[in-house]
């Protein structure tokens, strides 16, 4: 009877899990994530339409502006090819390049978009040259009309008409570049023939400026229409329609693969229903078991209650022994990030201190004092004025003074940004330790493109202060590295503390030169190393093992944290700092060696 009811529970054992293997591969079936990456290259497409049009709006804002800078015509097309390239893996993963259709729909994009780069270059190449000449307009305008107007001798009429012959030129020129039509280009074509009898009637002095005014204007004459009809071009390529045939494609397929899942899931309910029924025929089985297995149950709980208590009591004190071990770890642990925060932040305060002292002082000094005083000179000939500036010997000096105090205030200026500046990166930089020091608990580290040997100028500067105290000549021995991957915050940290100790080990020289070396270089095409060189007081042999330890330190005002949080933060960017010196007084050289992530180059 138990031999025959165990078969039977065997064979019964055995169709449920065939009923089970196929609801999983029905089920593996019907969840294909297919159906979800039809949304994210959907939402992918969107994305690049939306740049696209951006891209579009940033060209035209392009010709009307008044500066150089390309960089919005650049940013969008970079998006767009990074996230073409993620739908075009995405789309190799399933398969789907390998259709001719949607083949064919990829190259007509990709050939739309290499058209439309080719077209914004030649753009952004003819706008340029556009845009110098209409900049110079109005100086070159300003160099024929001032001179002119301080011509004594002459006939005051026709100097007035040549003026305003000129007047209308440039005036003419600049309705061209809003309205390019054939009759303001006539206009322009007119204007330019009077500048050139103008010219003959005045004297050799304006040859030349009316030269380079009729050259800048003829070539706005020559490049408007040719910046008019690449904008055309640019508008009439079919970027966007290529677009939105990828997302037709991408809506049939899902249709497709609909209906596929739909009929999956009509099996998966067929065959759930079979399990079900199967499984509750085996629950009533088991259920029958249930008694004999409470009656057994019984006994065993009657045994195990005394074990319990007895457990119970001494998993309490083991539960008391290890909160108090807890309460301890955690103390030693904020301690120590609480230290090596506030030496890490020390750190950079001497370069704060230094900026604001110096941001300080150029204020004090500002040439923007000499305004007043200019000022004073105009208000006190408000009534006269164009009198006082013509002929007055203080009023001609007047221009050429507030055209030199201009230029100081501007250098003046330039020189307190790039103080507050660095100023601004000491401040995120303190704001990073603190980040950093929480990434010990596990966070991920911010990787961006980096240029090493402009994080060690960086952190030279911070250190300016002290290297300058204490007479340090820094020596750089930079290899040809390019652009890498890391953690900027990090790595500034490192090399923050490696120059700081170098200056401390010199700091006692009197009898040599006080000479740090700073290297960069790529080790087997996989390493990035930095090096820090001092020819200061040297480590000794038996301190060579402890040098990085928390706490160990041989200064009398050292407390031993920085070396610790280094070697910590290498650790973190999976690799490696080390020490070595010769021994006492013959110097030490710190090495930094991390993997080398080369930032990827663009197609």
């Amino acid at each position: 009877m138990k031999m025959s009811r165990r078969r039977s529970l065997a064979l019964l054992g055995f169709v449920a899990l065939i009923l089970a293997s196929t609801l999983l591969f029905l089920y593996l079936k019907s969840s294909s994530t297919q159906t979800t990456t039809y949304a994210e290259s959907r939402d992918l497409i969107g994305r690049i339409k939306q740049l696209n049009a951006q891209w579009e709006t940033e060209i035209l804002k392009a010709r009307i502006s008044t500066n150089h800078n390309y960089d919005p015509l650049v940013t969008p097309l970079t998006e767009m090819t990074q996230l073409w390239e993620r739908f075009d893996t995405m789309e190799s993963n399933h398969g789907r390049n390998d259709s001719p259709v949607w083949r064919a729909s990829h190259d007509a994009y990709l050939s739309a978009i290499e058209e439309k780069t080719r077209r914004v270059e030649q753009f952004k190449s003819h706008n340029a040259v556009l845009r110098n000449s209409l900049a110079f307009l109005p100086t070159g305008e300003d160099d024929i009309l001032q001179p002119l107007a301080q011509l004594v001798d002459g006939d005051k009429l026709q100097l007035q008409n040549i003026a305003t012959d000129t007047y209308d030129l440039v005036l003419s020129t600049l309705e061209f570049t809003q309205v390019a039509s054939d009759d303001k280009a006539a206009e322009i074509l007119v204007g330019l023939n009077k500048l050139g009898i103008n010219q003959q009637r005045l004297p050799e002095q304006f040859h030349s400026p009316v030269d380079v005014l009729s050259n800048h204007i003829a070539l706005i004459l020559r490049e408007q229409p040719v910046v008019n009809r690449l904008l055309d071009n640019i508008e009439a390529i079919p970027v966007a329609e290529r677009l939105d045939d990828i997302t037709r494609l991408l809506n049939s397929e899902q249709q497709q693969a609909v209906a596929v899942d739909q009929r999956y899931h009509f099996y998966m309910l067929v065959f759930s229903t079979l399990l079900v029924l199967l499984l509750v025929y085996m629950a009533i089985q088991l259920m029958r078991s249930v008694t004999v297995i409470n009656r057994v149950n019984k006994a065993l709980k009657t045994a195990n209650d005394d074990l319990e208590l007895r457990v119970e009591e001494r998993t309490r004190e083991l539960r008391d022994t290890q909160g108090e071990l807890l309460d301890t770890a955690r103390q030693a642990g904020m301690a120590e990030i609480a230290t090596n925060v506030l030496h890490n932040v020390g750190n950079v305060l001497n370069s704060v201190n230094i900026s604001a002292d110096l941001v300080s002082r150029k204020l004090r000094a500002s040439k923007a004092q000499g305004l007043g005083k200019a000022m004073q000179l105009i208000n006190d000939h408000r009534d006269d004025l164009g009198t006082f500036l013509t002929q007055d010997a203080k009023g001609k000096l007047l221009p050429g003074y507030l055209n030199q105090l201009v230029d100081a205030i501007a250098v003046e200026q330039q020189g307190m940004t790039d103080e507050l500046a660095q100023l601004s990166r000491s401040v995120d930089h303190i704001k990073d330790i603190v980040s950093t020091q929480q990434s010990y608990a596990g966070a991920d580290s911010l990787m961006e493109p980096l240029y090493i040997s402009e994080l060690l100028e960086d952190a030279l500067r911070m250190n300016a202060g002290a290297l300058t105290r204490h007479h340090v000549m820094v020596v750089k021995d930079y290899g040809d590295v390019p652009q890498v991957m890391g953690d900027k915050h990090r790595l500034l940290l490192i090399l923050i503390n490696l120059i700081s100790n170098a200056k401390y080990a010199m700091s006692d020289l009197s009898k040599r030169p006080r000479q740090m070396t700073l290297g960069i270089k790529i080790i087997d095409a996989t390493t990035l190393q930095i090096l820090v060189k001092d020819d200061g007081e040297g480590i000794a042999e038996e301190n060579m093992t402890r040098i990085f330890a928390h706490g160990f330190t041989t200064r009398k005002e050292g407390h031993g944290f920085g070396l610790h949080s280094c070697a910590l933060a290498a650790i973190e960017m999976n690799g490696h700092l080390s020490a070595h010196s010769d021994g006492p007084g013959k110097g030490a050289v710190f090495t930094l060696q991390i993997p080398l992530k080369l930032v990827p180059q663009e197609a």
